[in-house]
């Protein structure tokens, strides 16, 4: 286990915020976590730390959530998200980290900015289920999600524009991470990334992240839709500045 105490300075806070984040309060912002531990450790390190934390809360998760997320959408999305985390685990060894983040984090701003400047964006009416728009952004999300668990901002382009009520939308993503996160578990493996040490700093973290989560659910059923959507950009558009900056950070 990782005995440095400025490690936990920062991977307390980290674990926290994103099991607010996936319990159901402010959509995205969980994207920080890796870039937060990483102000220590590695990021490689930091991803392989946070996976089982995350496998962790997506069972709370589905637990909240049960049988409320939209198995249309589902249909859609998780075919497409295991195409693209086949293609980060063939490319894992030749990924510059920086650049990823540096394209999650345009797309995540271009579609809050657009939400917010383009009036016709917020009061467009939802759009349907589409197998190729859900398919890209999916596959999108399951590459990045593989290489920082930074999935979130791309499948929320997609989901986002739905409009779907916001428990149907937090259960929907629940259950897509939950399925795309158990399958990284396999190639992490395969790439050696569950370390003694890994696993054990990950235990260690795992009462923060029950806690968070359950934080989350709380806060989901007492804030109402308006105000979860515009969370959800605002967080979207926060995680996307951090993405930005710590891409042009790592040129």
């Amino acid at each position: 286990m990782i005995a440095e105490p400025l490690f936990y300075l920062t991977a307390v806070p980290a674990v926290v915020i994103a099991g607010i984040s996936k319990g159901g309060f402010g959509g995205g912002l969980g994207v920080i976590a890796v870039p937060l531990m990483a102000l220590l450790i590695s990021p490689i390190q930091a991803a392989a730390i946070m996976l089982p934390i995350l496998c962790l809360m997506d069972l709370i998760g589905i637990w909240a959530y049960w049988r409320k997320w939209d198995s249309k959408c589902l249909v859609i999305l998780v075919s497409s998200a295991m195409l693209g985390i086949a293609a980060g685990t063939l490319s894992f060894r030749y990924l510059e980290p920086w650049a990823v983040r540096l394209l999650i984090g345009a797309i995540a701003l271009g579609f809050s900015l657009n939400y917010w400047l383009a009036p016709a964006a917020r009061t467009a009416p939802p759009r349907g289920h589409s197998w190729r728009r859900g398919g890209l952004w999916a596959g999108i999300s399951g590459f990045t999600s593989f290489t920082a668990h930074a999935g979130g901002p791309p499948l929320n382009v997609y989901l986002l524009s739905l409009r779907l009520d916001k428990t149907s939308y937090q259960a929907t993503t629940v259950v897509f991470f939950l399925l795309i996160n158990y399958v990284k578990l396999l190639p992490y493996t395969w790439l050696g990334q569950f370390t003694a040490e890994n696993l054990s700093t990950s235990a260690a973290l795992f009462p923060v992240a029950i806690a968070g989560m359950l934080a989350g659910i709380w806060l989901h059923s007492r804030v109402s839709q308006a105000l979860f959507y515009r969370l959800c950009y605002g967080f979207l558009f926060l995680a996307g500045l951090k993405l930005v900056y710590d891409g042009l950070s790592g040129i």
